[in-house]
């Protein structure tokens, strides 16, 4: 028989898995899914359970720091130009960036943490750039992929920009230079002498940020 209860500490919730086994003895450890598991016979009662909960408490804390603490895995990631080590543990509920670390849960969280922040800064740049725009062009809608051979389209038909999902790891004003090449484009469709003259009347280093995407 398996019954389950829940444990608090550190702001977090962790399972308590109480098996009912044909022994004599209670046992009790926290294993790598940061699950505290307690063994008893089945004449033990619940409130026999929360006393060894609560009289082993510190125990259970440093067991579970013990696991979390082997969980974590560390790896790096450019955000706006600035890199960072990430370290994923299951002790994190949420994303935390600090310094040059950003903490957070796993994978997923950090994708779809990642992706929420492409549309509000892309959105954001995608707007300024208009605003700063003299030449009149149609409204402009934002597409996000993840491109291999380019860093953003522009598509005169559908009046799309699509930027490239890897420009998160670049600084803003690379993005802007993106942004503007593409808008140049509603104004000269090829890249024409005219064209990069136009790009360089709003980003006049375009060619040292061309270079460092080409890099």
């Amino acid at each position: 028989m398996v019954v389950s209860m829940c444990f608090e500490y550190n702001n977090n919730k962790y399972e308590i898995i109480i098996e009912k086994k044909k022994i004599k003895n209670m046992y009790l450890k926290v294993k790598e899914d940061l699950k505290i598991y307690i063994s008893c016979n089945r004449f033990v009662t619940s409130r026999q359970i929360e006393k060894l909960i609560n009289d082993n408490y510190d125990a259970i804390c440093k067991m579970i720091d013990r696991q979390a603490k082997n969980k974590i895995k560390s790896s790096e990631f450019y955000y706006l130009g600035k890199r960072y080590d990430i370290v994923f543990s299951d002790i994190f509920n949420s994303i935390d960036v600090s310094d040059n670390k950003i903490y957070v849960k796993d994978k997923n969280t950090l994708e779809k943490w990642l992706n929420n922040q492409m549309k509000l800064i892309f959105k954001e740049e995608l707007d300024k750039c208009i605003n700063n725009f003299q030449e009149k062009i149609p409204k402009v809608n934002l597409k996000i992929r993840n491109m291999k051979t380019r860093w953003g389209v522009c598509n005169r038909s559908n009046n799309n920009v699509t930027l490239n999902s890897n420009l998160i790891r670049y600084e803003i004003n690379i993005i802007d230079y993106v942004i503007y090449h593409e808008l140049s484009h509603f104004i000269h469709p090829n890249h024409s002498t005219s064209f990069w003259k136009h790009v360089e009347k709003y980003v006049p280093n375009y060619k040292i940020l061309r270079n460092r995407l080409k890099n």
